[in-house]
């Protein structure tokens, strides 16, 4: 089902704040409380939301380094390729991997207590031959700029 207006506005305010009542949602897309929540579980249901998170502040986890690193693999199979995914769902440091086109095949941002840890952990994915890793490029990030905070949505024509 395609989103209407209220749709739209209801993800964009979510997106904002996930907590926010059923009865300011309601109150800012001029609906009754019952017909808001009603349109917020159809978006659930129809995966236009696929959830809800706390944004943690980064400075609660004490010194942390955040890196981007640019990964080739040499080995295009499948199989290899599900094992090296797979490997970057399981790691916890790995907070976003991307698949991308270039020079690389993929792009994670990793989050790690030190440069040790982070030296540790690539080295065990360049070790395990079965992730076809041919290098990882690192690019260390010094400051957030602009974290991700929602995709934009379309706007309706009036």
């Amino acid at each position: 089902m395609e989103p209407d207006r209220a749709d739209l506005k209801l993800l964009a305010l979510l997106q904002q704040d996930g907590r926010t009542s059923v009865q300011a949602l309601s109150e800012a897309i001029h609906l009754s409380a019952r017909a808001t929540l009603n349109r917020v579980r159809r978006l659930e249901a129809e995966g236009l939301i696929q959830g809800y998170r706390a944004l943690v502040s980064r400075a609660v986890l004490g010194e942390q380094i955040v890196v981007f690193a640019e990964i080739a693999l040499k080995d295009q199979r499948q199989a290899t390729v599900q094992r090296f995914e797979a490997r970057m769902a399981a790691s916890p440091e790995v907070v976003a991997c991307y698949q991308i086109s270039g020079r690389y095949d993929y792009l994670a941002r990793v989050c790690c207590p030190d440069l040790p840890r982070y030296r540790e952990l690539t080295d065990g994915w360049l070790d395990d031959v079965g992730l076809g890793i041919e290098k990882i490029v690192t690019n260390t990030e010094w400051q957030t700029l602009k974290e991700f905070a929602g995709f934009p949505l379309p706007q309706l024509k009036n």
